[in-house]
């Protein structure tokens, strides 16, 4: 449970994200560009240049067959939306959690403030808790923001160009409820351990590119029909990160120690 004093330390640490207009930047329209931006102009695309996408073809013939119809406009805008748009949002939190958790002790080391942090009626691990916490609250607020915003925006550009109602997969609950979370978590972990160690945000985040490259593989293996996600690998990359996460998170409190975060 999370009681009061760490609830503070989560409130403060969000609050000092928020109050950043940079990092404040970088949360929002990263996310914007990815889920609203390019699925609009790839509907658009799709509406008003279809012979543009005649590439699309071979991917599509890789789909399940109760995807597939007479309409290759609207096979393809459930590709969009349930192939494509989906590895965005594994991709989001973690980009999120970056921002923030590359902050969490690095940050109170530039601003002196680590010292006092230390002092707070809070063991070491609680701490750590509470760091981790701040980070994946921010993160999947960023994503269940940015999940809302891309179906309502989505949505409303394919009714007025194609006259329906798209409706999203079951992808999506696997994503929006397992991988997302589990993913976010494990990019959190590694994140916060390396910022207790790290001088600068810089050096934080660099191990967050280690955990973006694979994301961002599997964002293009959609495209090119390489790997389409569906509900059992989700559910056994959910599994994958969520079990990953935990053996960190427990290591990593387990050597946490004031020496080590006052270097």
């Amino acid at each position: 449970m999370i009681n009061s004093k760490q609830k503070a330390i989560i409130k403060k640490d969000i609050r000092s994200v928020v109050s950043n207009k940079n990092l404040l930047v970088g949360l929002i329209v990263v996310p914007l560009v990815l889920v609203v931006f390019l699925p609009v102009l790839f509907i658009m695309l799709l509406h008003f240049a279809p012979d543009q996408m005649d590439d699309m073809q071979q991917i599509l013939e890789l789909l399940p067959t109760n995807l597939i119809s007479d309409d290759i406009n609207h096979t393809m805008l459930l590709f969009l939306i349930n192939y494509v748009m989906p590895t965005f949002f594994i991709l989001i939190p973690v980009m999120a959690s970056t921002i923030m958790a590359a902050s969490s002790f690095v940050g109170e080391k530039e601003k002196r403030t680590l010292e006092t942090l230390l002092y707070c009626p809070l063991s070491l691990s609680q701490i750590y808790q509470s760091k981790v916490w701040a980070s994946f609250f921010l993160s999947m607020a960023v994503s269940i923001s940015s999940f809302v915003a891309m179906f309502i925006v989505v949505e409303i550009c394919v009714f007025l160009t194609s006259g329906v109602l798209l409706v999203p997969g079951l992808n999506w609950l696997f994503v929006m409820l397992i991988v997302s979370p589990t993913a976010s978590i494990l990019a959190i972990s590694l994140i916060v351990v390396g910022s207790a160690k790290a001088k600068t945000m810089e050096e934080a985040q660099q191990r967050a590119v280690f955990f973006i490259i694979p994301i961002l593989l599997m964002i293009v293996g959609q495209f090119s029909g390489i790997m389409l996600i569906n509900e059992w690998f989700l559910l056994i990359a959910g599994a994958i990160f969520g079990t990953i996460a935990f053996i960190i998170m427990k290591k990593s409190m387990s050597n946490f120690t004031y020496e080590k975060l006052l270097r």
